[in-house]
């Protein structure tokens, strides 16, 4: 069965969770991507299954809510002391990192805990969340990251949140299938094994 998603949700949470299949005679073809794209091919029969970052606006495609993704705003201890919990006027010579110039998380962020749009611009632009985590965790700045990709980190110390509101962003995460695609008896297991196993994420 063909399977597609985010190269960060796919690499930190759903590979991992779809690991024991393989043993039971499950093949699985992973593609990375966007979600729009990947909704494409979908219609286009590519992709059984598409892990996606928002609700396809089509109601062609059935979707499921799979998890919510908390946003969160984190620096790695050194920047932390600098900005002293003053946020967000705090931030103002801190440098900021991102996955896209338009910042697209962080105005998601801004726009929910601060009302505003941000002011801030991209002093390093990584087009993979991971990268954003691995450039803060060394001390590049200051960046908003899915909570789920800095568990770690955030428990170890090596980051650490600037702001912690009462009401943090979400951002809702849907497991499509395409039409025709349930006569595949693989594509239910792994259906059905995402949306047990996400309740954790």
């Amino acid at each position: 069965m063909y399977l597609a998603g985010p190269a960060e949700l796919f690499c930190e949470r759903v590979l991992p969770a779809l690991a024991p299949l393989a043993a039971e005679g499950v093949e699985v073809r992973a593609a990375l991507g966007l979600t729009e794209p990947l909704l494409e091919e979908m219609r286009g029969g590519r992709h059984d299954l598409v892990v996606a970052t928002s609700r396809p606006r089509r109601r062609t495609l059935p979707a499921e809510p799979m998890m919510d993704e908390e946003f969160v705003l984190v620096a790695a201890p050194a920047w932390a002391g600098r900005i002293g919990g003053r946020v967000p006027e705090g931030l103002g010579g801190a440098p900021l990192v991102t996955y896209a110039e338009d910042l697209p998380i962080v105005r998601r962020y801004w726009r929910h805990v601060f009302g505003e749009r941000p002011s801030c611009r991209a002093a390093v632009t990584v087009p993979d969340l991971r990268g954003v985590r691995s450039a803060v965790v060394a001390g590049a700045g200051f960046a908003v990251l899915p909570r789920y990709l800095c568990l770690a980190e955030l428990a170890s110390g090596a980051l650490v949140p600037l702001h912690e509101p009462d009401d943090p962003p979400i951002n809702t995460v849907y497991l499509v299938r395409r039409p025709g695609s349930e006569r595949n008896p693989h594509v239910a297991v792994v259906r059905d094994l995402l949306l047990h196993a996400a309740r954790e994420w």
